[in-house]
């Protein structure tokens, strides 16, 4: 980490216009991998994720057990995938940077794991990409939202503040992350939209389900099984201070009427 310093990464706020992509016709939309490696690969392999021309991922990838393994599979994929900023992302590069202080052994260590190049390939994510996508149109993707990657967007965000955080967004369609939730809506004049988290989801499903969305020329809110059981060993293996939390999240998480509840008590959520 020798040499990452506050001029590789981005604010938490609205940084300027999005970088642009496009027109394609297919987009796998994936978020919240939070180093969960048997999740991700299950979701990769889906044919649809594998034939998409573009993989566009929301934030949140290294924030987990296998941070090095998560950003080596990633880079991978080649310029088929884009990636947008999460908190976890910026938060990894303000701690490698000593401008935030880690709280916990956790936020020593994830920094810790990462090399050289994925430190420098987190300090390169956009805070937003703007894809043109055959039957959408223009569609922005962002973490937490279009002003904040923290911002917390849920389905029951209010018009009235869905229309704030929105301004004068240049696109129908939002995709965000960050609260781990799956639902697709329409709100204030847009589609908002959550693909799910991969890695570490909100939901009543069975432990060992990912969620992600295809885009393109409609929007399919899907689900992909992987062996959890598999998931445990690993994260239980890495030496990640946080292993049992993450593990009983996987087993047992918040339903996504707590989170929604969380959510729009709180607004936002570093």
């Amino acid at each position: 980490m020798t040499g990452v310093g506050t001029t590789f990464y981005g604010p938490a706020s609205w940084e300027g216009p999005p970088r642009r992509h496009g027109p394609v016709a297919r987009v796998a939309a994936l978020s919240d991998v939070h180093g969960n490696i048997p999740a991700l690969e299950a979701v990769l392999a889906e044919p649809d994720v594998a034939g998409a021309d573009l993989i566009v991922l929301c934030g949140d990838l290294t924030w987990g057990p296998e941070p090095q393994q998560t950003y080596e599979r990633i880079a991978a994929l080649g310029e088929r995938a884009l990636c947008v900023r999460g908190n976890g992302d910026r938060y990894t590069m303000e701690i490698a940077a000593g401008t935030t202080a880690p709280a916990a052994p956790r936020q020593s260590w994830i920094p810790a794991q990462h090399s050289p190049d994925a430190m420098a390939f987190l300090a390169r994510v956009p805070f937003s990409l703007l894809v043109e996508v055959h039957g959408l149109g223009p569609v922005l993707f962002c973490h937490g939202s279009p002003r904040s990657d923290h911002e917390l967007v849920t389905p029951a965000t209010p018009s009235a503040r869905f229309a704030e955080l929105a301004g004068s967004l240049d696109a129908p369609t939002l995709v965000t992350g960050h609260t781990h939730l799956q639902f697709d809506r329409a709100v204030a004049g847009h589609r908002s939209v959550g693909p799910g988290s991969v890695g570490l989801p909100y939901h009543h499903g069975q432990p060992g389900t990912a969620y992600w969305a295809l885009l393109g020329p409609g929007i399919q809110l899907r689900s992909t099984r992987y062996d959890v059981s598999a998931a445990i060993t690993r994260a239980q293996g890495t030496g990640d201070p946080g292993a049992d939390t993450f593990v009983a999240t996987l087993l047992r998480p918040p339903t996504p009427e707590e989170i929604i509840e969380d959510a729009e008590t709180r607004v936002f959520a570093n």
